[in-house]
């Protein structure tokens, strides 16, 4: 079974991370793609909402894929999410599961500075999106990295969490940047509001 993990604060969830788990799995046939919450990023600062919101809006996001699923494992044990920390234990738990991780074309250029990558790169493979417009230099990275990575692409779908963030503080709309009912129950929560 090949399964892709979408990793991320989902700050909130929005389409292009829905895009990007869809062009990862349509790209490489995986059977499923777990969406992956963190606790605390290691290179970001902590999250806006509630790590159970969170979970929340994912659960909402992706309740219609018959291959997304949501796993919680980051946001329940709590502290900084490292990845050979989580993929460690996948791995224990789930042995006969190819794993996939699937990060944007930023991040590929970024892995030799992982913690523990020449651990983390044995037990997964990477799927890296790129964006039309990106330039992925796979030449430059360490070869027992490059010969882990896979290059997907997806349509340029200029979104971000912060931008989302930053447009309901300031009061503007963010139809159609997140799913419908994820809309719905951030409004319902007055999340990301800026209380006066």
């Amino acid at each position: 079974m090949k399964v892709g993990i979408m990793g991320g604060t989902f700050d909130p969830i929005h389409i292009g991370h829905l895009l990007a788990a869809e062009s990862a799995r349509d790209s490489y046939q995986l059977d499923e793609v777990w969406f992956m919450p963190s606790h605390i990023p290691p290179h970001k600062e902590a999250a806006g909402a509630a790590g159970k919101q969170r979970l929340e809006m994912v659960t909402i996001a992706i309740q219609n894929h018959p291959s997304f699923r949501l796993l919680d494992i980051e946001i329940a044990r709590g502290g900084v999410s490292y990845t050979i920390d989580t993929i460690r234990e996948l791995k224990k738990q789930y042995e006969h599961i190819d794993f996939h991780f699937i990060i944007g074309a930023d991040m590929v250029n970024y892995l030799p500075k992982w913690a523990k990558i020449e651990e983390l790169i044995e037990l997964v493979t990477f799927i890296g999106l790129q964006r039309p417009g990106t330039e992925l230099e796979l030449d430059e990275l360490p070869s027992f990295i490059r010969d882990k990575v896979l290059l997907a692409e997806m349509p340029l779908i200029d979104i971000s969490s912060s931008l989302i963030r930053d447009r309901i503080a300031n009061g503007r709309s963010i139809r159609y940047m997140v799913p419908k009912d994820v809309h719905e129950y951030i409004v319902r929560s007055g999340l990301y509001e800026i209380h006066t």
